[in-house]
């Protein structure tokens, strides 16, 4: 749903495999752009991003790397670690194994201890939301997931996938339970055509948790990073009067969130519970390259904070009917001004 706008997403239009796995290259994934001030839509590769953008554009990307966030714990029962808490606790998601994924599993109490691969001890300190408990695992949690575990699959993928799949080429902090996927196509040959372009990047880290919400569920608190030099072209890209591009949703949220009283942010770190929507607006933030969204997502209620009501209908029209593909191995979507 966007705004009052329903759709329903038909299975073939779900990415089963990554493109690399479908006969394409990375980069090789179709990309919808839309402008706010023109109210246009049209179809491109994302290998022509580069001639789409203007010199003195800052492109941010997250750094996290995907972690193999997926454990079994025996015939009956899997868990997804999704997000560390400044505790040490993590929210994890307790799931059956059902067939070549799992499905959510409402069995588990609190207080329940169970073992884990390698002798580790899992326990349930409380429920957190619908579908998220608080846990405490016995030993440290990212090296023990690069061990034992193995990357977050919904049903929609065709088979499983090694973890370097679900990597993008600017991850260097291990910690997201997904894929911080819109940074996905971009390729070595692409950044560089950018960069000779007079296009800049700049680094920020927000840890993304599981991304299997429920239906209006407001993401939960995650983990972020946006370091001094980030901070320090933002604000002069915007000075100088250029546009600061969010490579995600998730680079959204930290840069609102660092955003200061007055067009710029700054360096900040820490936990996050900033959800952006058309009323709380956009501080920073100038366009956006993200993937496509399901209905009454969080992320999609964040995609009305750059494009009307109408735009945004008819985009999704568009990718519809011009048979774009969803999730994580799919394909892209440039929000304009």
């Amino acid at each position: 749903m966007i705004g009052s706008v329903e759709f329903t997403l038909p299975a073939e239009l779900q990415a089963h495999a990554p493109p690399e796995a479908r006969g394409l290259r990375r980069d090789g994934v179709r990309m919808l752009v839309s402008r706010a001030a023109s109210q246009t839509i049209t179809h491109r590769e994302f290998t022509d991003l580069p001639r789409l953008l203007l010199p003195g554009d800052l492109l941010v990307v997250n750094t996290s790397r995907t972690l193999p966030a997926a454990v079994l714990a025996g015939p009956a029962l899997a868990v997804h670690f999704s997000t560390g808490l400044p505790d040490g606790s993590w929210l994890v998601e307790p799931r059956v194994p059902a067939g070549k994924s799992s499905i959510p599993n409402g069995a588990v109490a609190s207080g329940q201890v169970i073992g884990l691969p390698g002798g580790a001890e899992l326990t349930f300190l409380g429920q957190a939301t619908a579908r998220l408990w608080r846990a405490r695992l016995s030993a440290a949690v990212v090296p023990y997931l690069l061990r034992h575990g193995q990357p977050i699959r919904y049903s929609y993928a065709g088979q499983r996938w090694p973890l370097r799949d679900y990597q993008t080429v600017f991850g260097r902090s291990p910690g997201s339970a997904e894929m911080p996927s819109a940074g996905r196509p971009f390729s070595r040959p692409v950044v560089t055509d950018l960069v000779a372009r007079g296009v800049t990047f700049a680094p920020v880290t927000l840890h993304c948790g599981v991304s299997s919400l429920e239906a209006d569920e407001d993401p939960y608190p995650e983990q972020y990073d946006v370091p001094p030099a980030t901070a320090r072209l933002v604000n002069l890209t915007r000075q100088s009067g250029g546009r600061v591009i969010a490579v995600g949703t998730t680079v959204v949220r930290a840069l609102e969130t660092a955003a200061r009283p007055g067009p710029g942010v700054e360096a900040q770190a820490g936990w996050t519970s900033r959800v952006v929507t058309a009323e709380s607006g956009l501080g920073v933030v100038n366009g956006l390259l993200t993937g496509l969204h399901e209905p009454r997502s969080s992320h999609l209620r964040m995609l009305a904070a750059f494009h009307d009501d109408g735009l945004l209908r008819a985009c999704y029209d568009a990718a519809l009917s011009h048979g774009y593909l969803w999730h994580e191995f799919g394909d892209v979507h440039l929000l304009l001004p």
